[in-house]
């Protein structure tokens, strides 16, 4: 029987830094969303200060984005509040999955603050990250990235009108590519994650031009799908854990 997980100080400094590295990238695309989202901010009458604090206490473009357009519409606290939460539910879903990854033997005080910015990019190299999941390789990523992210939104809100959105718009392609990069290296090396992924860009693609459940919010549409589609690879093709994998070899 193998001993829980402990990592020392060393390797929690390693982890820190590594994930420093690479959530740096993110954060360059992060920025590039972040400041188109400003741009909407700016429009909603949100100042520089404010931009950069949503960006801090709610990292999800979406989530900013329903709350910036709500804001202009003079929607009250519990109208912004409630559709904020909807538009971020699939985090939760991610919050599970990254739990699973957690040695038993990691204090309790890591899970929330782990939990605090689990973001697409974020939970992806986190999740991929071979062995237990280490709280500190995710504080690396988070600490290059986030501020990225809320500086993005505080300079777009600067900026205003003065670049056309359409151009602004467009410095987000980096972001979908980077988040690429995170998914396409494991379907190289494992068919099944291959056909998954294939298989939920379609299902994506469908749900958003059927008729009825089209008209289901996009965030809802995701967590549905996600629940679906990982409950039926879950039962169809189950994973040893690591553990299992090394008495088995």
């Amino acid at each position: 029987m193998s001993s829980p997980t402990v990592y020392t100080l060393k390797e929690n400094k390693s982890e820190f830094i590594q994930g420093l590295k690479d959530g740096f990238p993110i954060g360059l695309g992060y920025f590039a969303v972040a400041f188109s989202l400003g741009v909407v901010a700016k429009d909603a009458g949100l100042s520089p200060f404010q931009g950069f604090l949503a960006s801090v206490l709610c990292s999800a473009s979406a989530g900013e984005y329903v709350a910036f357009t709500l804001i202009a519409a003079n929607a009250s606290y519990l109208e912004v509040a409630i559709a904020t939460f909807v538009a971020n539910a699939r985090y939760m879903l991610m919050s599970c999955a990254l739990s699973q990854k957690a040695s038993p033997e990691m204090p309790f005080r890591h899970r929330p603050l782990s939990a605090m910015y689990i973001t697409d990019e974020l939970f992806g190299i986190s999740v991929a990250r071979k062995g237990h999941f280490n709280p500190y390789y995710h504080y690396g990523g988070s600490l290059t990235a986030v501020p990225l992210w809320a500086i993005g939104t505080a300079l777009g809100v600067i900026a205003g009108n003065i670049l056309p959105l359409s151009v602004v718009s467009a410095l987000s392609v980096a972001l979908y590519g980077m988040f690429m990069a995170v998914f396409i290296p494991p379907a190289k090396k494992d068919k099944i994650i291959a056909v998954l992924v294939v298989i939920s860009f379609a299902l994506s693609f469908a749900a958003s031009q059927l008729p009825v459940i089209s008209e289901i919010a996009e965030g809802t549409r995701t967590i549905i799908l996600t629940v679906i589609i990982a409950g039926a690879a879950a039962l169809l093709f189950p994973r040893k854990d690591e553990k299992e994998a090394e008495n088995d070899g």
